[in-house]
This record gives C-alpha cells, sequence and structure tokens, in this order.
C-alpha cells in the first residue's frame, strides 16, 4: 500500500492533481542561485526569505531524516484569459483580482488535503511524515521540476505539461525511501513571451526576476507607498498579476479547474473600484474572509485601489478619492492624493490648497504620518 501506484492514487481520491517523487536533496546550483538573489537584494522587503536560507538550500537540512518528498500538484485553471478579462475590466472601472486568489486561501485547502494524505501514508507505511506548503521554507519550484511535475520557465514561475500555468505545490516529506521520477526537462526553447509581456520588466532576462520591479510583489508584499515609476504600469491590477503565466504557448493544455475549492467567489471576479475604495477594516474583513487577500490589510488593499482608480482615467471617481485623503492610514492619503492629481490635474499642498499638477513638487509628502 505504499508503492508509488498506491500513493498516486489515494493522492487524487484526495484531489491533487499531479504527483511526483524526489529525494531529499537538490543540487548545489539551487542554492547558489538563491544566495545571488538575496545578495543582490532582489528581494526586497521580503526578509523571511534570508533568515532560514540554510534550511531552504536543501530539503534534508529542513528535516535531516528525510529520504524522499512526494510534490503534490492542484490544477486552479481560470476559465477565461486574465489577459483578456483585465482589459474588459479596466473598461468598466473594475478591478483586476489575481485568479488565484479568488476564493479561500489556498494554503488552508491544500494543508488540509496534505494532512489528510500524510495520515494514510503513515497508517500504511508507519514511516514519518511532515507536511509543507509555500509558507515553510522549501524550494518548491526546484523540487517540483526534480519530481517531473514541471519545470521552471523564464520567468521562474512552474510550467506543467498537462496545466500549464495553473498549479498549486504542497509537498510531504518523509522516512520512506521510493524511487524518484524522472525530471522534467526544460521546454521553453526560444520563447520569450513571458519577458516580453511584464509591465513592469520585472523578468530582467531569462530565470532572473527582480521581485522589486513585480507587480505581485509590489500589490502583496510590499507594505509602504508604490513607487511613482511602476503605478502606471499596475493598470487596474489591485492584487497580484497573472501576465506571465497567462501568456505563456503551454497553456494550451490548460485546463479549466471542476474544483469548487477553487472556482472563483462571484463578488471577486471584477469588483468595481468605487465600492472597493469605500470599504472601512470591518467591510475589508467581511468581503475577503478566508481568502488570501485578507493578510495585506485594509490599508495596502485600498492603497492597490486607488492606484487603479488613478490610472482610469475617469473624472466620476473623484468622488470615491477625496474621502481617503483624510484617511487614518498615511499610505491611503498619499495614493489618494496621487490619484486625485491624475483625475484632475490638482492635488493637495501643504497648507490644505489645492494646486495644478505643474507645482506638485509643493504637494504634501503623504508617504511620512502626520
Amino acid at each position: 500500500m505504499t508503492s508509488k501506484p498506491a500513493i498516486r492514487a489515494k493522492a487524487a481520491e484526495l484531489g491533487f492533481d499531479q504527483v511526483g517523487f524526489t529525494c531529499a536533496e537538490l543540487p548545489k546550483t539551487v542554492g547558489r542561485d538563491l544566495k545571488n538573489f538575496l545578495d543582490a537584494g532582489k528581494h526586497g522587503e521580503m526578509q523571511w526569505l534570508e533568515k532560514k536560507i540554510d534550511r531552504r538550500k536543501q530539503p534534508n537540512t529542513l528535516w535531516p531524516e528525510a529520504k524522499t518528498i512526494i510534490v503534490l500538484g492542484v490544477n486552479y485553471g481560470p476559465d477565461k484569459d486574465p489577459l483578456t478579462e483585465m482589459k474588459h475590466f479596466s473598461s468598466d472601472n473594475r478591478a483586476m483580482i489575481s485568479v488565484y486568489a479568488r476564493n479561500n486561501d489556498y494554503h488552508d485547502i491544500i494543508k488540509k488535503r496534505l494532512k489528510a494524505l500524510a495520515r494514510w501514508l503513515q497508517t500504511e507505511s508507519s514511516y514519518e511524515v511532515k507536511i509543507f506548503v509555500d509558507t515553510a521554507p522549501v524550494m518548491e519550484k526546484p523540487l517540483a521540476q526534480q519530481a517531473g511535475i514541471g519545470w521552471q520557465g523564464k520567468h521562474t514561475n512552474l510550467i506543467s505539461p498537462s496545466f500549464g500555468s495553473w498549479l498549486f505545490l504542497g509537498e510531504i516529506y518523509t522516512t520512506l525511501t521510493l524511487e524518484p521520477d524522472q525530471p522534467e526537462k526544460n521546454h521553453c526553447g526560444s520563447c520569450n513571451e513571458c519577458i516580453d509581456v511584464c509591465p513592469t520588466r520585472a523578468i530582467t532576462g531569462p530565470h532572473q526576476l527582480d521581485a522589486r520591479r513585480c507587480i505581485s510583489y509590489l500589490t502583496i508584499e510590499h507594505k509602504g507607498s508604490i513607487p511613482d515609476e511602476f503605478r502606471k504600469a499596475i493598470g487596474n491590477r489591485i492584487y497580484g498579476c497573472d501576465d506571465c503565466l497567462s501568456v505563456c504557448p503551454w497553456n494550451k493544455f490548460a485546463q479549466k479547474t471542476k474544483d469548487p475549492a477553487f472556482l472563483p467567489r462571484e463578488e471577486l471576479v471584477g469588483p468595481e473600484l468605487a465600492k472597493l475604495a469605500d470599504l472601512s477594516d470591518d467591510g475589508f474583513r467581511k468581503l475577503f474572509s478566508k481568502t488570501s487577500i485578507k493578510r495585506i490589510g485594509r490599508d495596502r488593499f485600498i492603497r492597490n485601489v486607488l492606484i487603479a482608480i488613478g490610472n482610469s482615467g475617469d473624472p466620476a471617481l473623484l468622488s470615491s478619492v477625496t474621502p481617503r485623503l483624510s484617511d487614518a492610514s498615511h499610505i491611503v492619503r498619499e495614493a489618494a492624493n496621487w490619484a486625485l492629481i491624475e483625475l484632475s490635474g490638482t492635488g493637495l499642498t501643504k497648507n490644505g490648497r489645492y494646486e495644478a499638477k505643474q507645482t506638485t513638487q509643493s504637494l504634501i509628502d503623504w508617504r511620512e504620518p502626520k
């Protein structure tokens, strides 16, 4: 009952779409590339990547007794092309939320399924097991490639031959020894579509990402005001970005998910920017209950919404901006002032007057609290 076919069958029964097996060791080049990425500061404010770098470099450092890592994938493929959808939402002053975040937080869902599979495996084999999702110091994508699930494309994300860009990952470490699967080969060839489509040029070369320029990082991980140079490129994206995933030609093999846990909530598909800008903390928590969006908090979220409103070009949205000029959060006030300038050509100055856009050097620096 602990054979690979038996484990695959049980995993499928529990809702996993792909299963791969690999040893608890990665090539030294993986750790080297991670260190170079961190040394260059390309991780931005994600200090948690630095704190446990030694554990990330090698899986068996995280748990020395581990012999095999079972890598599992769950398809969350959308029913529409996100790039097309984003443009449609933009024309209607609606917001774009990354497709992975439109329902309950996948970490919680995947973890429950991993626990169920791990309990079954331990009962059947008596070997020890530990489960991990991407909140742990685990190099998921290199492990997934080594286990034959897919390969890391030039955008550094995983590409599956069966599901394209749309896989959630989780891992079970075990002391049970199982024969590793063959690693998946890289099939990107000369294609550079993911590099070319990036609005902020965050993919600086094949397999080279500067997270500090990435819209997903800026709208989710970045805590302060979003740098001016990236604001126009953000468009109407208020949480994450799917562009480099969407454009991948391998999505011709992608499949729309049928898993109820990953079908989008209706209210999170193209929500109206005006309604989002009016959310209080309680309203934010209620709307995004159980989703991954909830973790960034109301202030960062409203910051993102105001950037999208500033990019809308629609003066009718000014009524959604002005109340936020006196918001308790300084990052919200700063984003509101920027949106005000973009939509009306005037902004609020230090003495409380409105002045023309050409005098923006005198505008209040909302980046600091009052």
